[in-house]
This record gives structure tokens, C-alpha cells and sequence, in this order.
């Protein structure tokens, strides 16, 4: 296994899901809701960021891998999952878009495997909708983290969960449009 800087950064994204989590099991009292929610998200944005990082300065210095490849995707999912289920554990946002995209990133996660297996990972490269579901998605978490409904005059959580409805649809959309590229290997 290779260490470099962008390694680094995902496994920290990695360690990084423990901490996240455990604010919110912290025993009653030790924190206020108000400081785990904004610690939570700046959490979450750190690792956002990391993830963009990582992968920018990886292919800047040239210090791809086969390994780095694998975990970067895994820690995305790993905190997306993780953040989701306290969402809807927290009544911030509603099963159904949990399970959308949790469904939908195992799914292209096994499709993607096993395209590699049969080498052509790239009929199943990321595309610009799994870009603008990312952004939409990140963006929602990011807002029903902090939880408020009166944020200058902004209910974030209304917001996070318009946001999560859009990324829901483009989960779809992208897990189809990923099928359909998948589909075409097939027929050849």
C-alpha cells in the first residue's frame, strides 16, 4: 500500500466517521445540540473538501494508485452512509431518500467492480449528472447537519431536504444513465 499526501487525506476521511458519529451519542448534557450539529457539519465539510483534494493533488503529483483508487470512493460512501442515517435518525430528512442513495451507490459501486473485472472501468467513468447529484447531495447534508429552521430567516432544514429530493432524482437519473452506459458493453 502506497503513503503519500492524498492517501493521507482519505484515510483521514476514513477516521474521520467515528468522530463524526460519536457526537451525536455523546451522554446528554456534555454538549449542547447546537455545537454537535455545527461540529458535525464542519466534519462533514472537511471531509468534503479532502475528498475534492485528494484526488486534484493525486493527479498533480502524479501519485495515483490502484489502492487509492479503491478507498477514495469507499470513505465517500462510508461518510455519505453514515451521515444519512443519522439524518434520519435525528428526523431531519426522510428514509426514502436514505435508502435512494445508499441503494443507488452500492449498486453502481458492484457495477463498476464488475466492469473492471471485465476491463472496461471506463464505460462506468463518472459522469457530469453524478457530479451535479454529488453537489446536491453534499450540499443537503451539509444543511440538515447544522439543523436549523431559523438560520437568518432560512430554514436550512426545509432547504436540505429540497436539496435532498433533487439529489434523490438524480440518483436515480445517474444510476440509469450509468446502467445504460453498462448496457452498451454488453450488447458489443
Amino acid at each position: 500500500m502506497p503513503w503519500n499526501i492524498p492517501i493521507f487525506l482519505t484515510w483521514m476521511r476514513v477516521l474521520l466517521i467515528p468522530v463524526f458519529t460519536i457526537l451525536f451519542y455523546l451522554p446528554h448534557g456534555w454538549l449542547d445540540m447546537q455545537t454537535i450539529n455545527w461540529t458535525a457539519a464542519i466534519i462533514f465539510a472537511v471531509a468534503a473538501v479532502t475528498d475534492w483534494f485528494d484526488g486534484f493533488l493525486a493527479r498533480r503529483w502524479k501519485q495515483t494508485s490502484d489502492f487509492g483508487a479503491f478507498l477514495d470512493p469507499v470513505a465517500d460512501k462510508l461518510m455519505v452512509a453514515v451521515a444519512l442515517l443519522l439524518l434520519v435518525s435525528l428526523g431531519r430528512t426522510h428514509a426514502i431518500f436514505a435508502m435512494i442513495i445508499i441503494g443507488r451507490e452500492i449498486t453502481i459501486s458492484a457495477l463498476r467492480e464488475w466492469m473492471a473485472q471485465l476491463g472496461k472501468r471506463n464505460s462506468v467513468a463518472v459522469a457530469t449528472i453524478g457530479k451535479f447529484k454529488t453537489a446536491a447531495q453534499m450540499t443537503a447534508i451539509l444543511l440538515l447537519l447544522i439543523g436549523l429552521q431559523d438560520f437568518h430567516g432560512f430554514n436550512l432544514l426545509t432547504t436540505g431536504n429540497i436539496l435532498m429530493c433533487i439529489a434523490s432524482v438524480l440518483t436515480i437519473w445517474s444510476m440509469f444513465y450509468y446502467l445504460k452506459m453498462a448496457w452498451k458493453e454488453f450488447k458489443h
